[in-house]
């Protein structure tokens, strides 16, 4: 069969690494790729968010899957342009409508998805940036501190604000409602705080029956101790100790079922992956949010745990027959570091040398932000490499990744050395 896969970072390494290794895979491109993905597959220079560009590409080559990695071409209606014209209608495509999209695309809508459908998920409201003064006044008079803020639109991961001050809050709103994330956060939901511990459950489902994948807990924080801003992710543990099977119970009964069901009822085309990011407050799950796709660098430690062949399981959700599958994971723990470019999450430098690379051992290291220009490999983002071990457990497998992470050299390497510390 042959697939294009959309987008170049690590998930997408991740991705292209766990394809190429199934027998259905005859020829892999990867669009735009890395020099990662690059070990794997073909990489083509095409804009996954451009429709016409990606549907021009499936005609041309004769593309039987689309398997989509970031948000941004689900959000941006890529499944819908393909299935309008009659020459791409019958590919299939590994990711939900621009509707279904909306979950991870408006946080606004996803709230309101959660309350309808009675899952449980923090308190909220949403403020428009045409009526900043409802929205300042809310938080200078109402709100119970802290408060979490988030733009309601995709963000590239930084759309959301934890403040702990009234004045923090209101002078965040006023940045945000005035174009701090651009369009989206023309509209912001201000949200409940809740206490507790967050993981991630990712969902694979083909729109009628769904699978649970392994869990997995990542760290969002640039700092140790889960100090500093928000980031796309610095590190991530599969699974984390404290989710039972009590806890899955839970919210595969809460969440899960009341999650698959509202897209059935709302008659949402759906086949894809939905991503649940929780907190356990006490002994319950809320849900945080929808993601569409699956999380980075979540990617990076879920598909290594993974037994089955990936491209039966897509397979298996084309053909709506995903019930029949049974989802087979490898008993050891796997962990991933993020090394990041010194700046990372504000501004940083790009072009950097990488070297140590062949010094790794027992470890992947899946490409994010890196660019081979005359054969030298190069930083090309914020988030460079990602070092995923597996251990009998956890901290087994942590102190691989660390080790690994040490060997891995260019200017302003920066990693957090705490990945685990709160389990």
């Amino acid at each position: 069969m042959k697939i294009l896969l959309l987008g170049g970072g690590g998930r997408e390494h991740a991705f292209a690494w766990k394809l190429s290794q199934s027998k259905h895979c005859t020829k892999l491109y990867i669009a735009p790729g890395n020099p990662g993905t690059a070990q794997h597959g073909e990489n083509v220079p095409i804009d996954p968010e451009n429709n016409a560009a990606v549907a021009d590409f499936v005609e041309k080559k004769g593309i039987e899957m689309v398997v989509v990695g970031p948000e941004a071409p689900l959000v941006n209606g890529v499944w819908n342009y393909l299935r309008r014209y009659p020459s791409t209608s019958h590919v299939a495509v590994i990711g939900p409508s621009m509707q279904g999209a909306k979950l991870e695309g408006s946080k606004a809508y996803a709230k309101k998805f959660m309350k309808d459908f009675k899952i449980p998920t923090a308190g909220y409201r949403e403020f428009f940036a045409t009526k900043s003064t409802l929205a300042l006044n809310f938080l200078r008079k109402k709100a119970t501190l802290p408060i979490v803020l988030k733009a309601d639109g995709l963000a590239a991961g930084k759309g959301v604000v934890i403040c702990q001050e009234r004045d923090e809050a209101v002078a965040e709103m006023a940045e945000m409602l005035d174009g701090k994330f651009g369009t989206a956060s023309r509209k912001v939901v201000v949200e409940e705080f809740l206490s507790g511990i967050e993981f991630s459950v990712f969902v694979l489902t083909d729109g009628d029956s769904y699978q649970i994948l392994p869990v997995a807990k990542d760290y969002k924080r640039i700092g140790e101790g889960d100090t500093g801003p928000n980031t796309g992710g610095m590190g991530a543990v599969s699974p984390p100790p404290f989710v039972d099977e009590v806890m899955m119970k839970k919210v595969e009964e809460r969440i899960v079922k009341p999650t698959i069901a509202g897209l059935k009822k709302r008659n949402i085309e759906y086949q894809g992956f939905i991503f649940i990011g929780l907190i356990k407050v006490g002994d319950e799950p809320f849900v945080i949010e929808y993601n569409v796709r699956m999380g980075d660098p979540e990617t990076e430690v879920v598909l290594p745990r993974l037994k089955n062949d990936l491209m039966e399981l897509f397979m298996a959700v084309r053909d709506r027959r995903l019930s029949e599958v049974k989802i087979e994971v490898d008993d050891r723990a796997a962990t991933t570091i993020i090394l990041a470019s010194g700046g990372y999450p504000g501004d940083y430098p790009k072009g950097k040398p990488i070297t140590g690379l062949d010094k790794v051992e027992g470890s992947i290291a899946f490409h994010a932000g890196t660019k081979a220009i005359d054969g030298q490999l190069v930083t090309s983002g914020g988030r460079v490499m990602a070092v995923t071990s597996l251990g009998k457990n956890f901290r087994e497998a942590l102190a691989v990744s660390n080790k690994n992470a040490a060997l891995v050299e260019f200017e302003g390497k920066y990693f957090r050395g705490d990945i685990g510390f709160d389990l």
